[in-house]
């Protein structure tokens, strides 16, 4: 099983922006958190990330081709308005794909409560930390079983 994880723009910064909102684990932790997610469920989990939405939609595309069994995307701030991410999400229609948000963007400023990129997914999970990653993982290896 191939699993690819996607991190947007600013997700790099983890443990040093808004610690109040995202948390005090650094990037680094939550890297490895999802290596040892892999560990666990035998799983080659790739973990691609960046702040340009162009290479985000190209990292879409080439899962297409290269094997990806799932794809578990954090948008970050493109969540809200990358109708060119949704469209890419969309277009992959064979590759189950969960969105992840570390907050609870329901409770959050009202730009955050709207998604234009969770109807290009499976499913949407937000509120349950770095631990939200891990269950997207599992949603993606419960759909594929």
């Amino acid at each position: 099983m191939k699993i690819l994880v996607i991190n947007g723009p600013n997700l790099n910064f983890l443990g040093i922006r808004e610690k109040e909102v995202y948390g005090t684990q650094d990037y680094q932790y939550l890297l490895n958190l999802i290596a040892q997610k892999g560990q666990e469920c035998g799983c080659e989990i790739e973990v691609f990330q960046s702040n340009h939405e162009g290479a985000i939609i190209d990292r879409i595309q080439d899962a297409y081709f290269d094997g990806t069994d799932g794809i578990v995307i954090n948008p970050g701030a493109y969540t809200h308005y990358s109708y060119a991410i949704h469209d890419a999400l969309a277009s992959v229609t064979t590759i189950p794909k969960i969105e992840i948000h570390i907050s609870d963007i329901t409770a959050r400023e009202e730009f955050r409560k709207v998604s234009v990129t969770a109807p290009a997914c499976d499913k949407q999970i937000y509120g349950q930390g770095l631990n939200g990653y891990l269950l997207a993982i599992d949603e993606i290896l419960a759909r594929k079983a």
